[in-house]
């Protein structure tokens, strides 16, 4: 089942539908910025627990929101499995439990 999320701060530029694949999740996310970008996110069921939600749409929404506070969204890797983040950004895994 597809799942549309978003939040009233980034409604209008982050869209997430979500559908299951395996034992996990597949995101489909549309950055919309002065380009728009299109993003394919793998969430296992470990990363899910790991980053302490069961609402997949609002955490990749969250994660999203995490990189584009630090990079555009062009430099978003297009497909990625959502622990890649760790790699990249170390802290991600401690801030996107808080928010």
């Amino acid at each position: 089942m597809d799942k549309p999320s978003s939040s009233s701060r980034s409604a209008d530029r982050i869209a997430v539908t979500v559908r299951h694949s395996g034992d996990g999740h597949v995101a489909e996310v549309t950055v919309n910025d002065r380009e728009t970008t299109t993003h394919r996110v793998r969430v296992s069921r470990a990363e899910r627990e790991r980053y302490g939600t069961e609402d997949v749409a609002e955490l990749v929404k969250r994660s999203f929101e995490f990189l584009l506070a630090r990079e555009p969204n062009t430099s978003i890797l297009r497909e990625f499995d959502l622990s890649t983040i760790e790699r990249y950004f170390p802290e991600y895994a401690r801030d996107v439990r808080r928010s």
